[in-house]
């Protein structure tokens, strides 16, 4: 990928947490310790204005695959666009991704619903699009996780479906994609973000101290991405 890497982190409130907890200085000090020279930048993504504050499966496949092209699409850049400067993106789903509806049984990639099936055509989509840019390396998170106070058990369970199925099945060796298995840190495996990890009561943002741990767990997740280690270890970056 060359002697520099250039990195960019796609986020919203969520990721904005993890990477005040120490992305940008915990890759700063792996250069220092390796003589490496990545450089990571943070970008909003899709912004709330005029796309909207939305970041699911559905709008990454309205942005790159439905309305994919050398044009941005509602002032957001397409895959097209951002492989042209970026070795690597980083891209994530802020917790809401995890309050999953009932299937309907018809699937469709084009409902903004929040379902299982749809869900799964969405990210099929996304994998080949992503697999047209063998050049450029995908970092995926897991989605985020509902406090149990803001949640329920059916949707709750059927985001740890979700979870599972892009750890085990959607995720393949050999490719340009990687997983970070965030989900998993947050709830230590089980449904909910743990209530020591909140930030507060009743909030489903993960607090400064988890996020310090977080932001560890993924310097080291994606530099072993960066350096063709990602096939290796854990999805955790433990």
């Amino acid at each position: 990928m060359g002697e520099t890497v250039k990195v960019l982190y796609l986020h919203h409130s969520t990721g904005w947490n993890v990477w005040k907890g120490g992305v940008p200085e915990g890759i700063a000090q792996y250069n220092k310790e390796h003589g490496t020279q990545y450089q990571i930048t943070e970008q909003a993504f899709p912004k709330e204005k005029p796309y909207g504050w939305a970041n699911y499966p559905y709008d990454y496949w309205n942005i790159w695959v439905k309305n994919a092209g050398a044009a941005p699409y509602k002032e957001e850049p397409t895959l097209e666009m951002l492989t042209k400067d970026w070795d690597t993106i980083v891209f994530k789903h802020c917790y809401p991704v995890s309050n999953v509806k009932e299937d309907t049984g018809k699937p469709d990639a084009a409902s903004d619903r929040k379902s299982l099936e749809n869900y799964k055509l969405q990210y099929n989509a996304l994998k080949e699009k992503m697999r047209s840019f063998p050049k450029t390396k995908f970092v995926v998170w897991t989605g985020a996780l509902l406090a149990e106070d803001d949640s329920k058990p059916e949707p709750a369970a059927r985001a740890k479906a979700f979870r599972d199925w892009v750890r085990t099945e959607w995720d393949e060796k050999g490719d340009n994609i990687f997983v970070w298995d965030f989900g998993t840190i947050e709830g230590d495996g089980g449904l909910y973000l743990r209530k020591e990890y909140q930030a507060e009561p009743g909030d489903s943002h993960p607090g400064e101290e988890f996020c310090r741990k977080a932001a560890g767990l993924f310097v080291k997740r994606l530099t072993a991405v960066v350096e063709g280690r990602g096939d290796e270890g854990s999805l955790t970056g433990k």
